[in-house]
């Protein structure tokens, strides 16, 4: 059964390849959804995957990429409207 998290994480997240880091752990763990970057300076994710998956991945977008630093990880759980098929990033 697939959960989905809408996640909007704050801090230093923007140009340090915070949104690469995430698409590549994505992608190695089967997780489907998005990554992108707001005007405000946040970093907007949605991702599916089973709730043990999701609860992995989301002790590693509080860590976040090597130069990111990560002040704080609001997360919204939901149950999927429709499956994506892939991880993606969205250009800004």
């Amino acid at each position: 059964m697939f959960s989905e998290i809408h996640c909007i994480v704050q801090g230093k997240v923007q140009g340090v390849g915070y949104r690469d880091f995430v698409d590549t752990y994505a992608k190695m763990h089967g997780l489907l959804g998005w990554i992108k970057n707001n005007e405000n300076g946040t970093v907007e994710i949605v991702m599916q995957g089973t709730p043990d998956m999701l609860k992995e991945c989301i002790e590693m977008l509080q860590e976040g990429s090597l130069l990111a630093k990560v002040d704080s990880c609001a997360i919204d759980w939901k149950t999927p409207a429709k499956l994506f098929d892939s991880f993606r990033v969205i250009a800004s």
